[in-house]
């Protein structure tokens, strides 16, 4: 049997505020993506890794990667940004199984449109809420943290 230390005072000071923003700033976020643009936020994660991507294409288990998604969840999302007419999606020349994405002109214009209101609303949630040491400290905790839960495990970020 694993012996389980309770979390002490202070990583209980860390834990439940960090629960907290997990389960509502999402929310928060979605609510104005979807009320503002008709985009959710997953459809702008998609955008965004697309418009990131080095050729301006990404094989669909590479973007599924990207967003943390699964590659059905991936599948299905891009299947639905093909039909609103924001991405386009073709077979892969070198593998027929797979298939790749990339965005249209539309989909450039829409994620242009919804970059400023997403903008505002990560820093009015989030960095106007910390002083500059505060965020320059944070970043690479969180770096940390996040590189712990990669699949892979752990990797080397940024500093």
């Amino acid at each position: 049997m694993v012996d389980r230390v309770p979390l002490s005072r202070e990583e209980e000071a860390v834990w439940r505020p960090l629960t907290r923003i997990i389960t509502v700033l999402p929310r928060v976020l979605e609510d104005h993506f979807v009320n503002e643009t008709g985009i959710s936020m997953t459809d702008y994660t998609v955008l965004v890794s697309l418009s990131e991507a080095e050729d301006g294409w990404l094989r669909l288990s590479d973007l599924a990667k990207a967003t943390a998604l699964s590659l059905s969840r991936i599948s299905r999302v891009v299947d639905s940004l093909v039909k609103r007419g924001l991405v386009e999606k073709a077979k892969c020349e070198s593998d027929g199984r797979a298939a790749n994405a990339s965005l249209t002109e539309s989909g450039r214009t829409t994620l242009a449109g919804a970059y400023p209101g997403h903008l505002a609303r990560v820093r009015s949630h989030l960095f106007d809420h910390l002083t500059p040491d505060e965020i320059r400290g944070a970043g690479p905790i969180l770096a940390r943290v996040a590189a712990a839960l990669e699949p892979d495990g752990p990797r080397t970020c940024p500093e």
